[in-house]
Formats: C-alpha cells, structure tokens, sequence
C-alpha cells in the first residue's frame, strides 16, 4: 500500500497534548530542577541529536526526571532508529505510567508505530487494538490501525478502520487517500478514484491524494490524467517522498509508452 506513509516519518511532533500535560504533571517533584523546562529542551534536542537526547534522558532521570524522562528516552530511541527498544518503552510506559485512558492510548498509538518501524506489523495491530479498546472513538488510532493492517494485506480490514474513521471524520484527506489506496489493492479502481477525489475536494493540493489519483487513472488507462496529477505534485511538493514516487511512475510510464 504504497501511499500509506504514516508510520515512516520521523518522530517530530511524538507529543499528544494530554501526554505532554500528563507527564509534566508526573514530573513535578523535585522544586530544584524545572521538570518541564527540562522536558520541552529534551524532546528538541530529541529532534536534532537524539543520541544526545537520550543520554540527557538518561541523567535526567536519575534526577527525579521520571515518566517525563523515560518517554524522552523512548522518544530518542526512534530518532536512533531502535525502533524494537522504543516500541517496548512506549508500551512499558503505558502500563506504569498513572495517566488515563486517552494517555495511554496514545503512548501505545507509538508503540505501534515503532513496532511497524521494526519489521512487527502483527505486534503493531495488537497494540493498536489495545488502544483503541482504551480509546474507542479515536481517528487517529484508527488510521493508524488502518495503515498497519494495509501492510499485513489485510486490505478489507484496513477499508472498515477507514470507514470508521471517516464516519466520525470526514474532513480528513488522509483517511480518504489511505482508503483510496486500499481499495486500489482489491482492485476497485472507481471507489478508489472515487475516494482520491474526495481527498482532493478538501485539499486539492495534497501530495499523497494527486500521486494515489495519478496510479489509478493509470490503471484506468488515462495516462494523460496521471501524468497531470503526478506532474502537479512535483510541481507542488518537490523533494517530498510523494514527488520521488510521481517521479518514478512518470518515467516507468513514458518507457512504457516509447
């Protein structure tokens, strides 16, 4: 399932707003040390040197730095690509942590995401199942349920997360790319175009929606369509990965056509 990218972005905003709050809060021992300066300096320096943020992790956990800490060094170890180690701090911390539910779905919403980054798209669906049982109602948890289920290929299932999803929100392009996709792998090419379209009505410039339209109108056999569509996101979005992909599938359509 070739646009679903959700999983393979580096971990730049790993926060959710009520972790932040939750952890802060945890955090806020010891008077001596600013525990929540601590934390936004950790988490950025997380972003620019994450071997560097994990050791002050480190330290700062022996300090009194606590959950706050620990979900710092989790967060490095994405940043370091140790995405097995990661997977299981996140989760680790979810169970320890004294946070409610929607916290903790959300800190094994990363888990996940490190699971899937390790190779474990099976590890990453139970994760993802036990989150959303804390967290019912959740898009997000449910695109991202979705994604990992497209890589399992387990299309069908991914198409019912995304309903879901789109069910509770429809002004998601996302949700509708990602379900354009999976319909194009069980080859419902029209409610693939469909959805494609959908996306492209809330945000007509979005890079994953032009590229997922472009592959289908090819399969369509509307290779003036495609090149349209793929042509506008290197236009529109060059250097991004959805760019390198329009690029690849113009130059595999113009030897094809030679």
């Amino acid at each position: 399932m070739a646009t679903l990218k959700r999983f393979e972005t580096p971990i730049v905003s790993v926060l959710l707003a009520a972790l932040l709050a939750a952890v802060l809060t945890a955090a806020a021992g010891a008077a001596e040390i600013d525990h929540a300066g601590q934390y936004r300096a950790c988490m950025t320096l997380v972003k620019r040197d994450p071997e560097e943020a994990f050791e002050s992790a480190l330290a700062w956990r022996d300090m009194g730095g606590g959950d706050a800490a620990n979900h710092c060094a989790a967060a490095a170890l994405m940043g370091l690509k140790q995405y097995g180690e990661a997977a299981k701090r996140f989760e680790n911390l979810a169970q320890e942590m004294k946070a409610g539910a929607g916290v903790k779905a959300g800190l094994l919403g990363h888990a996940a995401q490190a699971w899937l980054l390790h190779g474990m798209p099976e590890r990453a669906d139970e994760v993802l199942g036990a989150a959303l049982e804390l967290k019912p109602l959740d898009v997000d948890l449910m695109i991202d349920r979705a994604v990992v289920r497209a890589a399992l290929g387990r299309y069908r299932d991914a198409v019912g997360d995304l309903g879901q999803a789109i069910g509770l929100d429809s002004g998601r392009p996302d949700a509708f790319v990602f379900r354009a996709s999976a319909y194009r792998y069980l080859d419902k090419l029209d409610e693939a175009e469909a959805d494609a379209n959908r996306a492209l009505g809330l945000d007509p410039d979005h890079p994953e929606g032009l590229l997922e339209r472009g592959i289908v109108r090819r399969l369509k056999g509307d290779n003036g369509g495609a090149r349209s569509d793929w042509l506008r996101v290197l236009r529109e979005a060059p250097g991004t990965a959805a760019a390198r992909a329009a690029g690849a599938n113009l130059e595999k359509m113009d030897v094809k056509t030679e």
